[in-house]
């Protein structure tokens, strides 16, 4: 059999695409499972690069013994007479602290990221929306639990007796990942409007010292001025501190934290969807 009594059969040319069969691509119909899958996998890209570079561990390794000691001896004996009866009270505030500080960086993260160009990957990925802001969100879990778990150490180093015991000590750490997962997308949503890393920042800045610091964090509220006071009710930091408080101290599961729980819900409801807006603005 000779070549040329071969049949032939034709080949459709490729077709173009246009539009339309783009969009359709680009586009993520994903279900929860699909999203959850996307999530974790932009999560475990998150823990790579933290990983990768070692300096991305400073501000909850470094922090959290820096300004337990500091605040501790340096307020201890003007607020409570002593540096021994001032820990209680410091502690919780030092963990709430410090998870705000932690999770200030995943704005700043995600604007340098956009601008090298990594989420123009993503636009062509059919991936939902959400996966490549709370994937990066879910690798600070781990930060956030160092941070805590140094806080609580240097606070036994100094003479620290949480009363409620392991089991009060490990729901504090939880909750403080939670409260630190939920503040987080604040940041994250700043890092989707702001035009660089250094105004992301900078707004950051902005919005984390009256947060941590006009709270009940390191002060009592009864020794606040009347405007102040109102003021530090009502910040989100404070039910946190308020809850951690009863959690490490006392082992009990009081009010405050179902408060602490409908605070980060509330944070999370918002700016979450705000979060995912302002991503897709840049799609």
């Amino acid at each position: 059999m000779t070549m040329q009594m071969i049949k032939q059969v034709p080949v459709a040319a490729p077709r173009r695409l246009g539009p339309e069969d783009i969009a359709a691509r680009t586009t993520s119909h994903n279900s929860v499972r699909q999203t959850v899958s996307q999530t974790m996998s932009m999560a475990w890209r998150a823990t790579k690069k933290m990983r990768r570079n070692p300096e991305q561990f400073f501000d909850v390794t470094v922090q959290p013994v820096l300004f337990t000691a500091m605040f501790a001896y340096l307020l201890g004996g003007g607020m409570a007479g002593s540096v021994a009866a001032y820990l209680p009270l410091v502690i919780p505030g030092i963990l709430a602290q410090t998870a705000l500080t932690a999770c200030m960086a995943t704005g700043v993260q995600l604007r340098e990221d956009m601008e090298k160009g990594v989420f123009d990957r993503f636009k062509s990925l059919p991936m939902a929306r959400i996966a490549p802001l709370a994937g990066p969100m879910v690798a600070d879990l781990l930060r956030y639990a160092i941070a805590s778990t140094l806080t609580f150490l240097t606070g036994i180093a100094m003479g620290y007796r949480p009363g409620g015991g392991t089991a009060g000590v490990l729901l504090a750490v939880a909750l403080t990942m939670v409260a630190g997962w939920s503040l987080a997308w604040v940041f994250t949503w700043v890092g989707t409007l702001a035009r660089s890393a250094q105004s992301v920042q900078g707004i950051s800045m902005m919005i984390m010292f009256p947060l941590t610091f006009m709270s009940n964090a390191l002060v009592p509220v009864d020794t606040l001025p009347g405007w102040l006071a109102a003021f530090v009710k009502v910040n989100p930091v404070s039910y946190i501190v308020t809850a951690t408080r009863d959690l490490a101290n006392d082992g009990d599961v009081t009010a405050h934290v179902g408060w602490a729980l409908v605070a980060c819900a509330a944070v999370i409801a918002i700016f979450a969807p705000l979060s995912v807006r302002g991503y897709k603005r840049h799609l």
